[in-house]
């Protein structure tokens, strides 16, 4: 099968825009109303933040006439109003923060609800290719790292982002209307900032982007150390995992610390650089009043004190929220690169289905024909609308598989099967046997359709499955595979995960039918007892026994049987046969078998050998021609 792979980074810059734009057409288009009063109520707290440099300027003017005139009253008759409106100003500020700020911490929190369901929902529509080729810690990576990186982004730095920002065109704006000339002297030191944050902040956004990457191998790889902590100690292979470990570990405080280096650096030297721009206003301001110098402005005040003193705050103000900015610029990178491994990902094709053949409940009439109903009656038929003439056909269920000259390979240029014929007809057993890799399970997998043929035809009950819709076809199958899964929940709960509206009656028959209720009523507390990380507190060939009954209680027309008793014991392996002998009975069953004593009674045994079929048989046959599957079975030599 292909490699495991990982999400890289953005690929450019306009990637990264792509995505951060995308980002907020999704949170406007969830919070239509909520979205424009956030920006609303932020650009207005900016705004208000702002304006105070202008009522400082009125302020000193009116003090300058009461200082020349000596009329105390009149300048207090004028200041006075102006102070009470600027409290009035920064109460409603207040308000206009609070406000934006709640808004904010519930769109945050609603919108990550909303990526988590909506990545959820779509991997589940993903095809099972997806999961054997990315690490599946990588991929819980999408939900905790990357997900947090856009908490950060839309709690913080994007509101962060839009108030700065719009504090600087406010703050600017008021400047370039008071004082050309000071203005321009701003600017210069703005360009030494930017020449700063574009060397700094440039160097910080390219680890942090490495950082997200380097925390998904971290997670892969601890995943993947935790699923297989066993293998590692029995093969004592702990030094080694280690050593591996401390590589990724390595590599990620590397990228972390060059990231945060960059990072902390940017900061001061910023800041420092808007104090010496402070300095150089003052002085520059204090020469042009010496030098009585013409102001150049849109306001056409004279430049005098009262311009000087509240551009020194403007000053403060304009290099502060521009340090903000460029602190912002680290967790945006971090929360563009979290936002694309998590577009890539929702970007991903569903699996293809353009199944219209639907599997449906029906009921036979007085003159035979087939009638469909929506009530369960255990009589299904294959619904077959035909747009040529609109009319639709019923075809009995009977479970007839056949493939036809199938060729496949999971990577193209490797080829897995050559020119596989199968016959299944309804109510045999077909059994593969071979080395591993020859492509056992592979047959399976295709008539799952996990997997599309390059070549040939697979069939079911003579229909093309390719017209059949998937998820009735797979309704239609029952599985038990190797690697057996449980889920969180109870006995019962695992065993009803087969037909979700089976009773627990018939969740109970179906235990007895696989030979589980022995165990299971011996249990704490039988049927409803909890399991938890797959099953860890039940024995292997107990989990097995489970996943039979799961099956069981699905009661599908074909099962399929992977290795399905490879981890019972020969005593449970006798109990277990006499319930899937009852099990198998009217079903066509495709079983996967090494351990060959479990397919003598297959009506079918194919010997597989690198993906085409050299014997096939009933068991006596291929013992009679002595051939390889008289070699498997009398231990001439080992399947693998």
């Amino acid at each position: 099968m292909p490699r495991n792979k990982t999400y890289g980074p953005p690929a450019s810059k306009g990637e990264a825009f792509r995505s951060l734009h995308r980002i907020v057409k999704m949170l406007r288009g969830f919070y239509p109303v909520m979205f424009p009063v956030t920006i609303v109520c932020i650009l207005f707290s900016a705004a208000a933040s702002s304006i105070p440099a202008v009522f400082v300027q009125k302020v000193i003017e009116d003090i300058q006439q009461w200082a020349e005139s000596g009329d105390w009253q009149a300048a207090k008759a004028a200041i006075l109003p102006k102070v009470g409106l600027l409290i009035g100003l920064y109460v409603l500020s207040i308000i206009s923060m609070t406000l934006y700020q709640q808004l904010i911490a519930f769109m945050t929190q609603g919108f990550l609800n909303k990526m988590r369901c909506t990545m959820f929902d779509g991997m589940q529509n993903l095809p099972v290719k997806f999961f054997d080729t990315h690490k599946h810690g990588d991929i819980m990576s999408y939900y905790t790292n990357d997900i947090d990186t856009l908490r950060q982004l839309l709690s913080q730095s994007l509101p962060t982002l839009v108030q700065a920002g719009s504090i600087v065109l406010f703050v600017f704006t008021i400047m370039i209307y008071y004082s050309v000339w000071l203005t321009l002297v701003v600017l210069l030191g703005v360009l030494g900032m930017m020449f700063v944050s574009g060397k700094l902040g440039g160097g910080s956004a390219k680890f942090f982007v490495r950082q997200q990457q380097s925390v998904g191998k971290m997670e892969g790889y601890v995943q993947e150390m935790m699923n297989g902590q066993k293998v590692v100690q029995v093969f004592c292979h702990e030094e080694q995992s280690k050593k591996d470990f401390d590589e990724l570990n390595e590599q990620l405080y590397n990228d972390c610390f060059r990231a945060n280096a960059y990072a902390n650096a940017l900061a001061p030297i910023i800041l420092n650089i808007g104090n010496i721009l402070y300095v150089v206003i003052a002085a520059v301001g204090g020469a042009l009043l010496i030098g009585h110098v013409p102001n150049l402005s849109l306001s056409r005040l004279p430049l005098d004190i009262s311009i000087v003193v509240p551009f020194l705050n403007m000053t403060k103000q304009f290099t502060g929220n521009l340090n903000q900015l460029t602190q912002q610029l680290n967790s945006i990178v971090m929360a563009v690169a979290g936002a694309n491994r998590i577009f890539r990902l929702m970007d991903e094709k569903p699996e293809a289905d353009d199944g219209y053949v639907t599997m449906v409940n029906t009921t036979t009439d007085a003159d035979g024909n087939l009638t469909e109903t929506s009530e369960r009656t255990h009589h299904w038929a294959w619904k077959h609308p035909h747009s040529a003439d609109g009319t639709v056909t019923y075809t009995p269920l009977r479970g007839e598989v056949t493939l036809n000259s199938v060729d496949f390979a999971y990577e193209e240029g490797k080829p897995v099967l050559h020119d596989v014929t199968v016959l299944a007809e309804p109510g045999k057993k077909i059994a593969f046997v071979g080395a591993t890799g020859a492509g056992k399970t592979t047959i399976t997998n295709l008539i799952n359709r996990f997997y599309d043929i390059a070549d040939g035809k697979i069939r079911y009950d003579g229909i093309n499955i390719n017209k059949i819709k998937k998820s009735d076809l797979r309704r239609s199958l029952g599985i038990v595979l190797q690697e057996t899964n449980l889920f969180t929940g109870t006995v019962m709960d695992n065993i009803r995960y087969g037909r979700l509206d089976a009773t627990d009656e018939q969740c109970v028959d179906a235990a007895k039918l696989a030979g589980a209720d022995d165990f299971i009523t011996r249990l704490p507390e039988g049927y409803n007892t909890m399991l938890t990380g797959n099953g860890t507190n039940l024995s292997q060939g107990q989990r097995q026994l489970i996943a039979i009954a799961r099956a069981a209680v699905a009661d599908p027309p074909v099962m399929i049987l992977d290795e399905a008793t490879s981890s019972i014991d020969t005593r449970t392996e006798a109990i277990v046969s006499r319930g899937m002998d009852a099990l198998m009975k009217g079903r066509t069953v495709f079983v996967i078998a090494h351990r060959l004593s479990t397919v003598r009674n297959a009506d079918t045994i194919m010997v597989l050998d690198h993906g085409r079929i050299i014997e096939s048989g009933s068991h006596e046959a291929l013992i009679g021609k002595k051939g390889t599957y008289y070699q498997l079975f009398t231990g001439a030599f080992e399947l693998d």
